[in-house]
């Protein structure tokens, strides 16, 4: 069952609508690397973008650029000037509604750090519980409005007593 030789996610794909915005808050504030850029791409009289990447015709992929960010997944971030664009950040409860959380050693520090380079912080740290307990997460915003989680679980979730098979861990990417 499922996709033959699937090993795991290796990139996550998002629109920004500041390129050099998303890079300054991604390599300096998060601590990504940017590894390489490509673009801009157009396709003036075929359908090759709404074929290939589900958008208008006559969108304009401007440009992309791929980071690395510690053991997880790559980020490739793109910025479009499309035909029929939607400016609307979907929040968690609409469709197509999203966040990425990045796992720290120590969620008091990096929510200090993110204070410190006035990133708006929603709410305070949530202590979970049920499967979860032992886990410390806090939501916050990008600058364009895009929704990030830090979360942390140093001595790790209660699940992990009796589980078979163990969510992923950035600490222990092997496993």
């Amino acid at each position: 069952m499922g996709i033959p030789g699937l090993r795991g996610t290796e990139h996550i794909g998002f629109t920004v609508p500041d390129l050099d915005e998303a890079d300054d808050f991604f390599v300096r504030v998060i601590g990504c690397d940017r590894i390489y850029t490509l673009g801009p791409y157009r396709d003036d009289t075929g359908t090759w973008m709404a074929d290939h990447l589900n958008v208008h015709p006559r969108t304009i992929m401007r440009e992309l650029r791929f980071y690395r960010c510690g053991t997880g997944p790559n980020f490739e971030i793109f910025q479009y000037d499309a035909a029929d664009e939607q400016r609307s950040q979907p929040r968690n409860s609409d469709l197509g509604g999203h966040h990425l959380g990045f796992y720290v050693d120590d969620l008091d520090v990096a929510l200090e750090h993110l204070r410190s380079n006035n990133v708006r912080i929603l709410g305070e740290p949530t202590s979970s519980s049920r499967y979860s307990e032992g886990q410390r997460w806090v939501y916050f915003l990008s600058p364009w409005g895009m929704q990030f989680e830090l979360v942390s679980f140093p001595n790790g979730k209660a699940y992990e007593e009796d589980a078979p098979v163990l969510l992923w861990h950035p600490v222990r990417p092997g496993e």
